[in-house]
């Protein structure tokens, strides 16, 4: 980036002060962490986001990063003036700041998309000719459903990790034809948090001549994700998640399967050379690199944004982030234990390491009507429903896997009982208070009820405002 290009970034010892644990780093700051939001009660509070599972708010220094860049903005790779060529290097140079923060190998691609589900659609219109895939049903949809075009294999949930890495082994030892295979497997599961052994799954797809995809849409902005360590063939993830806006989001991994496919879009950027044939058609050379999957006008500001954070949690150190993220999961677990009406949800057991999401039900309560009231009464912000991964919250609720369901709420009023449940997820810019906040506010609706009335409406637990 240039040198004129310089953000006025947020002081790192005013933040500092927001740490209420001494043992523990400070929160990044990030946007919004000053926004107050009405209760329906009355009067206004600070608003507790906790749902960065679902999008992490922007950290402050990738928003001054953007705004420090916006007036310089220019149309890349293919413009001559002085704005476009620095854009251009902006864009190129974003790669190899996201090249790093994965530890890419040397041979591999780094193909800027918009989302973790577009990376994954990505790489299934790559697989070459009946490749077989294998997937546990614990996927978010953005894993379990790309794969149209190919064979599928849906695997049970496992109940250990040991148990995921002996389903998947005799899964890709029972395929027949043995031809190319593509196991896909989330980091951390976006319901129950838990972390995957993926370094032991991508060996045991490597036994088995298959390659590997990792879904770290949950894991990157939590741990650090490394290809070469994990020996994982790719790995995908949004930049909303990783503390960017929305938007933008990687595919990085071997370039094999990327360069022989044909374009994920056709169009100016993905194309070398363009001539007439003679009979009145079209010849086309498309590139080999990853431009071959990013036709069109890319999304410079969301790849800066990226990287700019990919920047700023590796300066921050995984270590001092990881270990105050568990100091809020201990909070809330805790927290939790107290309450014998809250059943917290996993597959592997309490002890399983994990990252700060984690969902559960409250016995006698509607998840809807619990989520609405620790929004309108608490002013915090969290998800309920199955979270685009029905299967997976299906099984952990002991229905019907198979049982369809919505993303939302399902049509339920309040204290009827629904096949959903509760996500509370927080990470490097959540502040005690938040937490603690919520830990109260679970204990209270639980031994008073909710201090207001709710209705249903276009299927969501909302106060009733005509009660007022």
């Amino acid at each position: 980036m240039s040198a004129r290009i310089v953000a006025t970034t947020t002081d790192s010892a005013a933040a500092s002060a927001e740490s209420a644990d001494p043992c523990c780093a400070a929160p990044l700051p990030v946007l919004g962490r000053d926004v107050t939001v009405p209760l329906v009660t009355g009067g206004e509070v600070t608003y507790a986001a906790l749902d960065y599972a679902a999008s992490a708010p922007a950290l402050q220094r990738v928003w001054d990063d953007v705004a420090a860049y916006a007036p310089y903005y220019g149309s890349v790779h293919r413009g001559a003036g002085y704005l476009s060529q620095l854009s251009t290097d902006l864009f190129e140079n974003s790669r190899v700041t996201v090249a790093e923060f994965l530890g890419c190998r040397e041979d591999d691609q780094v193909v800027f998309t918009r989302s973790t589900t577009d990376s994954l659609n990505l790489l299934a219109a790559a697989l070459p000719a009946d490749c077989q895939v294998f997937v546990f049903e614990t996927e978010h949809h953005a894993s379990l459903l790309p794969w149209r075009d190919a064979r599928v294999t849906y695997l049970n949930a496992p109940r250990t990790p040991d148990q995921a890495v002996a389903t998947l082994e005799r899964a890709l030892a029972d395929r027949d034809p043995y031809g190319p295979a593509l196991v896909c497997v989330t980091g951390a599961s976006n319901v129950t948090g838990e972390l995957w052994p993926v370094k032991e799954l991508a060996a045991a797809a490597h036994a088995h001549g298959a390659r590997i995809v990792l879904d770290a849409a949950q894991l990157a902005p939590h741990h650090p994700v490394s290809i070469s360590e994990l020996d994982v063939d790719w790995v995908a993830f949004s930049g909303h998640k990783l503390y960017a806006p929305f938007g933008s989001g990687v595919l990085a991994g071997r370039s094999d399967w990327l360069r022989a496919a044909e374009p994920y879009l056709a169009g100016g950027g993905a194309s070398r050379k363009v001539a007439r044939r003679s009979d009145g058609g079209v010849d086309v050379e498309w590139h080999d690199t990853a431009a071959r999957h990013e036709a069109g006008s890319p999304n410079v500001i969301g790849v800066y944004s990226i990287a700019s954070a990919c920047k700023a949690l590796t300066e921050a150190g995984f270590d001092e982030l990881v270990a105050r993220e568990r100091h809020l999961i201990a909070k809330v677990r805790e927290g939790l234990a107290d309450v014998p009406a809250v059943k917290v949800l996993s597959l592997f057991g309490d002890d399983a390491p994990r990252v700060g999401v984690i969902s559960f039900v409250v016995e006698g309560w509607n998840s809807s009507h619990f989520a609405a009231a620790l929004s309108a009464e608490y002013g915090i912000g969290v998800r309920d429903g199955l979270f685009c991964a029905h299967p997976l919250v299906r099984t952990l609720l002991g229905s019907d896997p198979q049982t369809q369901g919505e993303c939302g709420a399902p049509e339920a009023a309040p204290g009827e009982k629904s096949l959903n449940a509760i996500r509370v997820s927080f990470g490097a810019g959540t502040p005690d208070e938040h937490v603690e906040r919520f830990v109260r506010a679970v204990k209270e609706l639980v031994a008073d009820g909710a201090r207001w009335n709710y209705r249903t409406e276009d299927g969501r637990c909302v106060p009733d405002t005509t009660a007022a």
